[in-house]
């Protein structure tokens, strides 16, 4: 089921965003009567799923979901059409346009994503509000799992306090700002201590199986009891909040581990805390130093013992404009961010690039539509960007061309542009490898 749940959270968001992008294009080449031969969903690699003619367009959904397209008669493009290229130019043809006139019907696909990201924040702003967690209610600081941030010098229980040297106040902005950290600043106990991150630290992290950089400690939470626990039988409810073991203090889940390791083959009381009340009950720890007991995540409990607070900013109608607009910018100036350490080799920030799958692991294995928007919104930007890069074959490489047309008044042979699209759908062809192919070195070593 949570395979089927984000699938189709994937292949719904990712049709919406090569539909409208590929409208983009279509739109401006309708209005200035430039003929669209087809109008695709996924590429329809020898034959389609499903197709139909309408005045004269082919609309139609392929088999292979790797984008889609819309062709237009009288530009090269990557269905490479040499016959009618080798046609004289006719009026409804793309050729046939002024240079703003093609350079409108190129950028369009990009406007629309930009457009769409937009209105995507400004919906979220007004139907969701805001969430910010400030980091100064982090009483006891954050949780490191991760072997790599234990090596570079981080601890469980570690305050952070500035990035590069400027001051972060909630949560959002420690994680946003890991793509380009190259200090921290943190607080021990009572010490505050500057760890400076290696280089290519976001390639070591690329290479190591994810299990969470920086995490807010919250208490033992029971979710459910295994069925074949030893302690299946136990009256514990969903809820339930851990306090102590055989009188010792138990604040946070990264602390309950070491503590049961001393009671492996015994019987202990633990004291849980059953909405205001407290309860006492008697688990047997197995050989293993486990409950059986599976944890629950409930925030808004975790807020009322103390353990952060929840910053929630709800927007009306006209707020909600300003506040998609600061959400858009954020993303914008986050991703352009990554893409210039991404194009960087020192940072070893390649080896992290990934492709479909990297994606579809992006969404929650459950249904959130707040999520599926947000993401979708990312997504819109990062294909809008992505699109935007001067590769042949790609939307930037025909603007780049057309730029130069229409400043120097020279337009690049036909022959020429053919090549140049060869060289481009190879290049991207090559990234399109690389980057599956990180997914899958990743699945097999990870």
């Amino acid at each position: 089921m949570e395979f089927v749940i984000k699938i189709s959270q994937f292949l719904l968001s990712l049709s919406l965003l090569i539909v409208l992008h590929e409208l983009g294009h279509f739109i401006p080449a309708k209005l200035f009567k430039t003929k669209v031969e087809k109008f695709y969903l996924f590429f329809d690699v020898k034959y389609s799923l499903f197709k139909k003619k309408i005045g004269e367009t082919v609309y139609g959904i392929g088999w292979l979901p790797l984008g889609g397209y819309v062709k237009i008669a009288g530009m090269i493009d990557e269905s490479m059409d040499k016959e009618q290229m080798a046609q004289p130019p006719k009026p409804w043809e793309f050729r046939s346009k002024p240079a703003w006139q093609r350079l409108i019907i190129m950028l369009g696909g990009v406007t629309v994503n930009f457009i769409l990201a937009y209105v995507i924040y400004v919906f979220v702003a007004f139907v969701y509000g805001n969430e910010e967690y400030p980091l100064d209610s982090f009483k006891g600081g954050y949780r490191i799992e991760s072997p790599l941030l234990n090596e570079i010098g981080f601890k469980t229980g570690d305050k952070i306090l500035a990035v590069n040297g400027e001051s972060v106040e909630t949560h959002q902005q420690v994680i946003s700002s890991l793509i380009t950290a190259k200090q921290f600043t943190i607080e021990r106990g009572d010490e505050v201590k500057k760890i400076d991150l290696p280089e290519d630290f976001l390639g070591q992290l690329s290479s190591r199986k994810r299990t969470g950089l920086f995490i807010q400690r919250i208490p033992f939470m029971v979710g459910e009891v295994d069925k074949i626990s030893l302690n299946k039988d136990v009256d514990l409810k969903e809820g339930d909040v851990l306090l102590s073991v055989n009188g010792i203090e138990v604040k946070y889940f990264d602390e309950l581990e070491s503590r049961l390791s001393n009671y492996k083959d015994e019987e202990i009381v633990a004291v849980f805390l059953r909405g205001d009340k407290t309860i006492e009950r008697k688990l047997r720890i197995n050989e293993d130093g486990k409950m059986g007991i599976f944890p629950a995540i409930h925030e808004n409990r975790f807020e009322e013992l103390g353990y952060f607070d929840v910053v929630r900013q709800e927007y009306g109608f006209v707020d909600s404009f300003s506040a998609g607009a600061i959400m858009f910018k954020e993303e914008i100036v986050g991703y352009f961010g990554q893409l210039k350490v991404l194009l960087t080799p020192s940072t070893g920030a390649y080896k992290g690039l990934g492709g479909f799958k990297a994606i579809y692991d992006i969404f929650p294995d459950f249904w959130s539509w707040e999520a599926f928007w947000r993401l979708t919104a990312f997504l819109s930007i990062m294909l809008a960007v992505l699109n935007l890069l001067p590769i042949p074959a790609l939307d930037g490489g025909h603007v780049m061309f057309l730029l130069y047309e229409m400043v120097s008044g020279r337009k690049p042979s036909e022959k020429f542009l053919e090549r140049a699209q060869i060289v481009g759908f190879f290049i991207l062809i090559a990234l399109v490898l690389f980057a599956n192919g990180n997914d899958i070195f990743k699945a097999i070593t990870q």
